[in-house]
């Protein structure tokens, strides 16, 4: 019996669905939501076509969208003083610096730059260690691992005690992925082994796996035997091995692996993601979530003592939902029960 799919394109569609709503309440309601900038240096052909796909799914969920494009010739100074220009501007939730930056600029200079509580990507220094930390003291996971995360509990499969192999160690995807599956929590609270390129004998710790994570940027790496039967199989690889011409347009396309033999692998896996329509559409789905709980989060990140605490929290629960995944990283709020004559 083949694996059941899971099909991230699908996913994709119910999360922005409930972004959506909750955007169009708060709009209706009170007259605020979400602000995301993002600033292009330069004219990179792949930085375009994906920063063209945000500001289309931001626009879509009814966001305050920001698209600052640079030239090349951008100072570091110029580019580091237009990201505190954001960093202090109150109708900006979330901020993004795509990359690749030009040469002359220290990249690592400018992401340190954004605001870690507007570091919607979740690659600052701080939003690391907050995930380090696990439970309430995370902020902002990083989108491509909050997405796989979402697939899995999602699509039903256990993780709770659950052997979760991860396959590749990168700050993207590997590490961050692999903290979050060992923290307790929904959708985590799993045991964790993390393999790289010098783990001796990969097949046979990727066999005991039931939920198996690949993001090794090597097609076709895990082999049908590596997998244990009725196991989850997150294929995170992305890997050009080709072109063809499409039928609909009669262009020339990519043709895309995955880091899994998925023809084979399908047949062996309980549940299995297909690349394309894997994870790859969980990312700037995720990116869109971060940057509505940065929303909820500047709204609450004041004491619990101040009556602007207290007002806050009414406007909010008068939605209709503070979900926990907003809550996490905000601190201790006391949500008191709503009074018949509350607004």
């Amino acid at each position: 019996m083949s694996a059941k799919l899971i099909k991230g394109t699908e996913i994709r569609e119910q999360i922005l669905a409930e972004i959506a709503g909750e955007v169009s309440q708060l709009k209706e309601k009170h007259g605020v939501v979400p602000g995301l900038v993002t600033i292009l240096v330069g004219q990179n052909p792949a930085s375009i076509s994906y920063v063209t796909l945000k500001i289309q799914t931001a626009e879509r969920l009814g966001f305050k969208e920001v698209q600052d494009n640079q030239p090349d010739t951008l100072s570091e100074k110029d580019l580091l003083a237009l990201i505190d220009k954001y960093n202090k501007d109150d109708s900006i939730h979330g901020i993004l610096v795509q990359l690749p930056l030009p040469k002359h600029v220290d990249e690592k200079k400018v992401l340190n730059a954004i605001d870690p509580d507007k570091d919607v990507d979740g690659f600052h220094p701080v939003n690391v260690g907050r995930l380090m930390i696990g439970g309430a003291e995370v902020k902002f996971p990083p989108c491509t691992p909050a997405g796989i995360q979402e697939l899995i509990v999602r699509s039903g499969v256990e993780t709770n005690g659950a052997e979760v192999v991860v396959v590749g160690r990168s700050n993207i995807v590997g590490k961050p992925i692999a903290n979050m599956m060992f923290q307790k929590g929904r959708g985590a609270n799993s045991t964790v082994t993390v393999v790289h390129t010098a783990t001796k004998d990969l097949a046979a710790h990727c066999k005991r796996a039931d939920i198996l994570i690949v993001a090794a940027g090597v097609p076709d790496l895990v082999k049908p035997e590596w997998i244990k039967p009725g196991a989850c199989v997150i294929d995170v690889g992305v890997n050009r091995v080709g072109e063809k011409i499409s039928k609909k347009t009669g262009k020339k396309i990519a043709i895309l692996k995955g880091d899994v033999d998925f023809d084979a692998a399908k047949e062996i896996a309980g549940f299995i993601t297909p690349v394309p329509g894997g994870v790859g559409p969980m990312t700037i789905t995720m990116l869109m979530k971060n940057t509505l709980k940065s929303l909820y989060a500047s709204q609450l990140a004041v004491t619990p003592e101040s009556v602007s605490c207290h007002r806050t929290i009414r406007f909010f629960w008068s939605v209709g939902t503070i979900p926990s995944s907003i809550l996490s990283g905000v601190g201790e709020v006391e949500l008191l029960p709503r009074r018949k004559d509350s607004p």
